[in-house]
């Protein structure tokens, strides 16, 4: 099974500690915000429930009218950028980042970017979800690159329904899927993540990314299982394709990566996925996806996921 869900509530925290304490506790669950509470509500109240798509947070929050910001002083003291997708249930709340200034209302949907700054005023009582989407973990999506910054999703149309829809069926089955169920419907939430976001005028059933690169990316996932890492390189990508070694570096970093980074990813992704649903050693699975030295394996997937192999297993 799964990461069991969490409940935070400040029922029982006396009237005067709760704008602090409902600092801390969305703080905790979305990301670090300065909040303000109406002086006059003594009896705010709030509610947060959070559960875990593997490294996707999925926020469900209930609340009465604050605001809050994010400023630059807690973006820079954040160890992990996130790409946050809110989805207003009920009430009506304001955000603001960039040249963005939107308001909510149920039904609306908006992605915010947690790297630059951003402001919230909830107007009336809220209920609201949040996606929250590491921004490693947009490495593995073969959408349309992230542009920093606030984007407003068309509620009505029929890729934002569909992700929403998903969403409130994740909502309410996680805690019954077992490990692999839960890392497949991760990879599915990221992919209909990448669907919302294509521009509008594209043309339907287009690929997000250009043909070229969705097939060297797809070539990629055929050969990492049992590949020699030395031989998975932009030559062999590149024979593979007929066209120029130069041609694989320009298909890849168009898009703002390079094809090493590609690669590396798809591999961690890969080890990821077994640490939760195997039982074997952590380095039997490391070799298998290119590592072959465990120390090295172990500081490349701290620093995309955020966590080390070990402990990554012990959550999962």
């Amino acid at each position: 099974m799964g990461r069991a869900t969490e409940h935070f509530s400040l029922d029982g925290v006396p009237g005067p500690d709760r704008p602090e304490r409902w600092t801390e506790l969305l703080s905790a669950t979305h990301v670090e915000m300065a909040v303000r509470v109406p002086e006059q509500a003594t009896r705010f109240r709030a509610t947060v429930r959070r559960q875990w798509i593997d490294d996707l947070a999925l926020v469900d929050c209930e609340c009465d009218p604050c605001s809050g910001t994010r400023g630059r002083s807690r973006i820079a003291a954040s160890q992990r950028d996130y790409v946050a997708v809110l989805v207003t249930r009920r009430g009506r709340e304001s955000v603001a980042q960039g040249e963005l200034q939107g308001e909510l209302r149920p039904g609306d949907a908006l992605v915010w970017d947690s790297a630059r700054p951003v402001r919230f005023t909830v107007w009336e009582p809220l209920t609201k979800r949040t996606l929250l989407i590491p921004r490693t973990a947009l490495d593995e999506v073969n959408g349309r690159p992230w542009q920093a910054g606030g984007v407003l999703l068309d509620g009505s149309a029929p890729a934002t329904r569909l992700l929403t829809g998903y969403l409130d069926l994740l909502a309410n089955t996680l805690d019954e899927l077992a490990p692999g169920a839960v890392t497949a419907a991760r990879n599915a939430t990221l992919e209909l993540f990448a669907g919302a976001l294509r521009p509008p005028d594209a043309p339907a059933g287009a690929a997000p990314t250009p043909a070229l690169r969705a097939a060297m990316e797809a070539w990629i996932d055929r050969n990492l299982p049992g590949t020699d890492p030395a031989a998975l390189t932009p030559a062999a990508i590149a024979a593979a394709h007929g066209v120029s070694v130069r041609t694989v570096h320009r298909t890849f970093e168009s898009t703002g990566r390079t094809v090493g980074a590609v690669i590396r990813s798809r591999r961690l992704a890969r080890a990821r996925a077994e640490l939760a649903g195997r039982a074997e050693p952590i380095s039997v699975i490391a070799r298998r996806w290119g590592f072959s030295d465990s120390s090295h394996f172990t500081r490349t997937f701290r620093a995309h996921y955020g966590a080390t192999p070990s402990d990554y297993r012990a959550h999962h």
